[in-house]
């Protein structure tokens, strides 16, 4: 090892640019003369051009010879001064991602009971080393590792090495680092070191979901494991676990079911569950004494220590994961998991920092970390290397856990050709499996026709995106609490409602939509982000009776899932969920973000008719229309007064029972005269009582008295 007392610093930025920086205070910063030396070269740098900067010049110059990445070279000057070459800008050139790709599927640990095989990619370390020890680290051990091709290391150790611990030591511009090994698939508590297993004693009978082709058909809901059964009256006795969130059959005091049964029993098809993978946030010894969404991610292919009984024992999150994913399955629901590969807790922390510093994440013009996520750092999805760790790692999931589908985290910082690669991935092992994200636009270096956001949703099909119209157009914008959407009563929404109960791509007079088929559209007016619906409606009008506020949520709610489109539940929507008015309730208390079921036991009515309205959209395929030339032929809407809005279903193959759906929303406080586009004898569905997927009455004639804030579906 060079041992070098840094006077100057010398930087490789690109494959034979050298960037170097005297400091004022070192000889004035003037040199006239710099040479390259080391792995058989003793060669002068043409100086290409100088820059002055405030504490320092800058020499750029270029190098006849390309220096090898991952081996050692010293800079010196005219004045006998000398530094090491480090690795600099040149990690984030297409140049460098070209030369060291790398395509094989090893990376990480390659276990079997005889040998275990190691793998990292490590480009520009000059040396790794093996980390090993069981138990407590008295019994450590450091293992040089080989390098390979396309900067691979690897080393293969012939024992049985099942529950040792290890991380990699790199050396990376004289600098030694530990990390753990991004691959890694268990780890220890709190996720210090990643844990060798065997891959054979995590096996837990697959149960098959129910077949699904068509991303229209799904009704999602979001929840997260902890907030499902926290409650003390959920009947859960494994709160806040993997396990008790598996439980079936529990229930309120009340004798109502609650968890996974109730969530059942309500009839949607996808249970949403926000991240699983390792994130910091709580301390998995004390996990009661915290609280966190998830959206701090650590290690990317292992599950969260604190929702598992034991986070000691590595074995058990990952076995208690697959029993809750295959619980979910054996009732003939499918698990959508959350993903949060936009960026990582902390940059400096991460093992992709560590290992391969400035590649894994972008930064801007001035050489800085970005920050479009708002949190300090964003992946570089469009080098190949990370763009690669995502999809090996979406196809970890899919094969080793069984997940049906994947949530995607501020989706607008990846870029398109990462989620097209994605979605093209997915679908060599399950086409059924759905994608949707955040399409947002955030301010990361992309260009514009790069980032993976509604705006470029042409070049990603089979991809949904949380559309944030249609949330904005029925409840009014998120980010004015006192802005009331169409179903609050501002008729100043009414064209754009119309569009988004259309799947928001374009009908009547507006040819081009937002989208290009309805499945890019999801629907949704509460997440686990923002203020709930009921807080916002309650801000909104303080001195409102409770009645009529009630009224225009299950509006508002029920236009989510008569829309076309796919519709997204947020858990406890259908029951008023309240987070005491808190926003960003990502580390408040459980008492902040539990699923009340004393709350959902005084709301029974508002459930059953939510159930009602589910059961309608699966029954009748005219509200699931997976064509947008479909929708444009077949829904019509009808010319009323504003603030209502009418529509007609008709003239549709395999529609169900009926020849024409009739949807009629009444958002103002008063009761409306409508009349039906044809007189007979009309079946209702729903009204501003009662939703049934069996007519529960019957209109002759061609006119109804539409009830304030209300929606009134009927068939013929």
């Amino acid at each position: 090892m060079i041992a070098i007392e840094r006077k100057f610093n010398a930087y490789l930025d690109q494959v034979n640019l050298v960037t170097i920086l005297l400091p004022y205070s070192y000889f004035e910063g003037v040199s006239n003369e710099f040479r390259l030396i080391g792995e058989g070269v003793d060669l002068p740098l043409a100086i290409e051009d100088k820059v002055f900067l405030e504490h320092a010049v800058k020499y750029i110059c270029k190098s006849s010879v390309t220096p090898v990445i991952g081996k050692q070279y010293i800079v010196t000057d005219d004045h006998g001064g000398e530094t090491d070459l480090q690795i600099g800008a040149v990690i984030r050139t297409e140049e460098f991602d070209q030369l060291f790709f790398y395509g094989g599927n090893d990376l990480g640990v390659n276990y079997s009971p005889g040998s275990s095989a190691f793998k990292l990619w490590a480009p520009t370390a000059s040396k790794v080393k093996l980390k090993l020890f069981k138990g407590d680290e008295q019994s450590l051990e450091l293992i040089n590792m080989k390098r390979m091709h396309n900067g691979v290391w690897n080393i293969e150790v012939e024992r049985d090495l099942e529950l040792y611990r290890y991380s990699f030591l790199v050396c990376i511009n004289l600098e030694w680092r530990e990390a753990a090994d991004p691959y890694t698939v268990a780890l220890t508590a709190n996720g210090e070191y990643g844990v060798i297993i065997d891959p054979g004693k995590t096996h837990v009978s697959r149960v098959s979901p129910p077949a699904f082709e068509r991303a229209v058909d799904a009704i999602i809901y979001e929840t997260h494991i902890r907030d499902l059964t926290m409650h003390p009256h959920s009947g859960s006795s494994n709160k806040g676990t993997y396990l008790g969130a598996a439980e079936l059959g529990t229930a309120s005091p009340n004798g109502n079911n609650t968890g996974l049964s109730y969530i059942k029993n309500l009839g949607v098809t996808h249970i949403e569950l926000l991240p699983l993978h390792d994130f910091e946030g709580v301390d998995e010894l004390d996990r009661w004494n915290s609280y966190n969404w998830g959206y701090n991610p650590v290690h990317f292919n292992a599950p969260d220590g604190s929702y598992a009984t034991d986070p000691e024992d590595p074995y058990n999150r990952i076995i208690e994961l697959k029993q809750l994913i295959s619980v979910i399955h054996g009732i003939e629901l499918r698990v959508i998991m959350d993903v949060v590969y936009n960026h990582v807790f902390i940059r400096e922390d991460s093992p992709f920092e560590k290992i391969v510093p400035g590649y894994y994440f972008r930064h801007d013009e001035h050489g800085l970390p970005s920050n479009g996520t708002g949190v300090g750092n964003d992946i570089a999805s469009e080098r190949l290397m990370a763009r690669k760790f995502i999809i090996d790692s979406v196809l970890f999931w899919l094969k080793e856990y069984h997940i049906d589908g994947l949530r995607f985290d501020l989706m607008g910082i990846l870029d398109v050709e990462t989620m097209a690669a994605v979605r093209e991935a997915v679908n060599a092992v399950d086409p059924s499996v759905l994608i949707i994200g955040e399409g947002w636009d955030l301010n990361t270096p992309l260009t514009p026709d790069r980032k993976a956001n509604i705006a470029n949703q042409a070049k990603l099909p089979g991809i949904g995106q949380f559309n944030d119209w249609f949330r904005d157009s029925i409840k009014g914008s998120t980010f004015n609490i006192y802005d009331r959407g169409y179903a609050l009563g501002n008729d100043r929404y009414l064209e754009a409602a119309k569009q988004v109960l259309a799947g928001s791509v374009g009908i009547g007079k507006r040819k081009n939509g937002l989208f290009m088929q309805p499945a890019q559209s999801v629907n949704y007016i509460e997440s686990h982000d923002n203020h709930t619906l009921w807080d916002k409606l309650k801000i909104c009008d303080p001195d409102q009776d409770e009645k009529v506020l009630k009224k225009q949520h299950r509006l508002a709610t029920s236009m989510v899932i008569i829309a076309q489109g796919i519709p997204f539940l947020h858990s406890g929507q259908e029951f008023f969920r309240t987070k005491e008015g808190i926003g960003n309730s990502y580390r408040s208390p459980d008492e902040v973000n539990w699923l009340d079921w004393d709350l959902r036991d005084k709301n029974l009515a508002n459930v059953d008719y939510i159930k009602g309205i589910i059961d309608i959209r699966k029954a009748n395929q005219a509200f699931r229309l997976a064509d947008s030339e479909k929708i444009r032929r077949h829904m019509s809407f009808l010319s009323l007064p504003a603030p209502l809005i009418g529509f007609s279903l008709a003239e549709i193959k395999d529609i169900g029972h009926w020849e024409k759906i009739l949807v009629f929303i009444n958002p103002s406080p008063a009761q409306q005269l409508v009349e039906f586009s044809e007189s007979g004898r009309w079946n209702v569905l729903a009204d501003h009582e009662k939703a049934s997927v069996k007519p529960f009455r019957h209109i002759e004639g061609d006119k109804v008295l539409l009830e304030p804030f209300s929606l009134f579906v009927a068939a013929i």
